[in-house]
């Protein structure tokens, strides 16, 4: 389970930064995004998905732990 990094780039979009594989990919879906709830499935620009536990939405950038949606 890599520790992620998520931040708005300079056109408004989540980035999602993967620092053991030096990866950066746009954010294409988030499956929660309120005030209340934050995370869920991540669906980045290269295809892949990752879930992060949600959390109430949080300040950004920050840091957190991601697995590969679908791993046990």
């Amino acid at each position: 389970m890599p520790s992620v990094m998520i931040r708005r780039n300079d056109a408004g979009q989540l980035t999602f930064y993967i620092a053991k594989k030096d990866q950066e990919e746009i954010v294409v879906s988030l499956e929660h995004d309120s005030p209340e709830q934050w995370g869920g499935e991540v669906t980045l620009g290269d295809g892949s998905s990752y879930y992060i536990e949600p959390i109430p939405q949080p300040k950004l950038p920050i840091t957190v732990r991601a697995k590969r949606a679908g791993e046990a």
